[in-house]
């Protein structure tokens, strides 16, 4: 449908939490699923689509995010009723940027075709790296032919918006080894490049291993000042090939900027469908379930009066939506009201990850506050610091800064 002026956006995140094999790194929510499942997880997820109806009428959904996990190994059918939902239950705008996430090897052409006339338009596939030496140690499934198999699969599909996450600072990588993974990828001309710096996770595979390693004096990751060579490297050579960093993890062709990211960053409304999809709606952020029963049961026939919709949180004993009408009664209990505090804080962190900054009128025009009266004083000493920078209505990290930008947003909470 077309865009609305008398609708507010609103982005839709959708998680599949199923996978062929848990990566060594991850510490999502995501675990293998037989097929009996896979479909009664879908059922539920159409239905609490279903139940969301009177939420989202008063939006249009200006971005689609089918995240996991690893949506493609789910039959290309069940991605169709899942969007079919959507469609039925909210308003989806004509230009809508509907995103997937594929695992290469996972993604055939009778999949991808499926995307498309669902109204899928962008890709986004997990490569992580170009060396399979480097897949094996963190546990992918797998291996560089795959990904360029399942890359060309999706052109001839018809996908001319694609996305390819890379990842530097792995067991074992060099600089060398990183730059190469560089060069391929920049080969193959995707409209986007994600490029993010390995973290190690407690309660982990990878991280017991490191660990392991460490006791007998080896450390397998590459030392700092090598993941800071690699840091530096992604930005030179992505910006001689056109992609222009818009984000400090984010990079683009010109006009591919990821809507639905850049929506999270400057605040925009969301709603989260799946197991432990996290929402910011009307002021306040929650999580569905992490329990794969208690979501599938609470969902699969509706309304049951004997089911313990309540949780431990006094909150739903609010008047304000009936809860059992309602999707949020998938809840554990854990709802943040956001204090004007809070959204303040989440304008500045949130924002200043972007590389075009905040501005100041919009921070006036969200709070009724002046941008100088809040965060006057640690602007003038940031600024001392050369770590952000003021031009007229902006405030933006220097590239100092975004080297160290985990200390300057820290500055901003009050």
């Amino acid at each position: 449908m077309k865009r609305t002026m008398d609708k507010k956006n609103l982005e839709i995140y959708i998680h599949i939490p199923f996978c062929v094999k848990k990566c060594d790194y991850c510490d999502f929510l995501s675990m293998k699923a037989d097929e009996s499942t896979k479909r009664e997880y879908v059922h539920a997820l159409i239905r609490e689509i279903e139940l969301s109806r009177e939420k989202m009428k008063d939006y249009q959904i200006d971005t689609v995010f089918i995240g996991g996990g690893t949506p493609s190994i789910l039959d290309g059918e069940y991605i169709e009723e899942i969007m079919q939902a959507l469609s039925e239950n909210s308003l989806v705008s004509e230009d809508a940027e509907i995103t997937i996430e594929c695992n290469p090897g996972t993604v055939t052409e009778e999949k991808l075709l499926t995307y498309r006339n669902a109204g899928i338009n962008r890709i986004s596939f997990g490569l992580q790296s170009a060396d399979d030496e480097e897949l094996k140690s963190i546990g992918r499934i797998h291996n560089y032919a795959q990904f360029e198999e399942s890359f060309r699969l999706a052109r001839e599909a018809g996908f001319d918006n694609i996305n390819i996450d890379i990842m530097s600072a792995l067991p074992g990588q060099s600089i060398e080894t990183y730059q190469n993974t560089l060069k391929k990828v920049i080969s193959l001309q995707a409209e986007h490049i994600s490029a993010y710096s390995l973290i190690v996770e407690e309660d982990t595979p990878l991280n017991d291993r490191v660990q392991e390693a460490l006791e007998k004096g080896i450390d397998i990751l590459p030392d700092e000042d090598t993941e800071r060579e690699m840091y530096y490297l992604t930005e030179r050579k992505l910006s001689e090939a056109d992609y222009k960093r818009y984000e400090i993890s984010n990079y683009s062709k010109a006009g591919y900027e990821c809507r639905h990211n850049i929506g999270y960053w400057k605040r925009v409304e969301y709603l989260g469908f799946g197991l432990g999809a996290a929402s910011m709606y009307q002021g306040m952020r929650y999580n569905n379930t992490y329990e794969m029963d208690k979501y599938i049961g609470l969902l699969s026939d509706g309304k049951d009066e004997d089911c313990d919709f309540y949780g431990d949180n006094d909150f739903f004993q609010d008047d304000i939506w009936d809860i059992r009408e309602d999707v949020l009664s998938v809840l554990e209990g854990k709802i943040q009201r956001l204090t004007r505090k809070d959204m303040m804080e989440e304008f500045m962190f949130l924002g200043l990850r972007m590389i075009e900054g905040i501005s100041e009128k919009e921070f006036q025009k969200n709070f009724g506050r002046s941008y100088d009266s809040v965060y006057g004083k640690v602007t003038e000493k940031l600024i001392a610091q050369e770590l952000i920078e003021k031009n007229g209505d902006n405030v933006k990290l220097t590239k100092r800064g975004v080297d160290v930008s985990n200390y300057v947003m820290s500055q901003f909470l009050l």
